[in-house]
């Protein structure tokens, strides 16, 4: 039998906490809440769960700062619940990397509708192309048609960002955002040297085969060949 999907919520208000992990549980998820940012963080690294409930606003490291964090190493899908209601704090919620947004107070038949999409929407991130390529997290190193690339931190990275939705188109400075820590002061221009070495590096396995599309004036895209 499928065990249940896991989902961390991350909430420093002990009644909402409770009330969205027994929502959670009634739904079929195996759940538990943490109220501080920086334990939340540690939590992820070490015991992954499917989604991740974060609030903005917490103890420790703010929602903002362990979203981010999250995204240098996992595409875990993460929804971001605020009581922020103003544009600026949503987008900066969503460039960190968030999958969704919403914001209190909310209905909890409604976070449970947004946890359902997107854990749907995760499990087709890698349904289409999942043959194509292996990703070992651990090693910091992707397989394309079987054979591991060469791939320095960054590059691991930034390839692992796109193969992450085949199909979307990642701006630059999103792009730079997944190598956060690495390219603290360069250009969005960079970007475009570290996309033509991914190339190179995926060409010398498949010749002729060039799956990172640009998108002019916005950045780039993954697009998978047919097997």
């Amino acid at each position: 039998m499928k065990s249940a999907r896991r989902v961390l919520v991350v909430e420093d208000d002990p009644r909402i906490a409770l009330l969205l992990v027994d929502y959670l549980c009634s739904e079929g998820f195996e759940a538990h809440s943490l109220a501080d940012g920086s334990l939340a963080l540690a939590e992820v690294k070490q015991a992954p769960p499917d989604l991740l409930i974060l609030d903005l606003n917490l103890p420790g490291l703010d929602g903002v700062s362990v979203c981010r964090a999250v995204r240098m190493f996992s595409d875990v899908p993460i929804l971001m619940v605020t009581a922020r209601i103003d544009e600026l704090d949503r987008l900066l919620g969503l460039n960190s990397g968030a999958d969704d947004y919403v914001c209190k107070p909310f209905s909890p038949r409604e976070v449970m509708a947004r946890v359902h999409a997107l854990l749907r929407r995760s499990e087709r991130r890698v349904t289409p192309a999942h043959s194509l390529w292996t990703i070992d997290d651990a090693g910091l190193r992707i397989a394309w048609r079987g054979d591991w690339l060469p791939l320095t931190p960054l590059e691991f990275r930034m390839l692992r960002h796109l193969l992450s939705q085949p199909g979307r188109v990642f701006s630059r400075s999103q792009l730079l955002d997944s190598a956060h820590g690495e390219l603290r002061d360069v250009s969005d221009r960079a970007i475009d040297t570290h996309v033509k070495n991914l190339r190179r590096k995926m060409q010398a396995v498949c010749p002729g085969e060039d799956c990172i599309a640009s998108v002019y004036g916005v950045g780039y895209r993954f697009d998978a060949p047919t097997l």
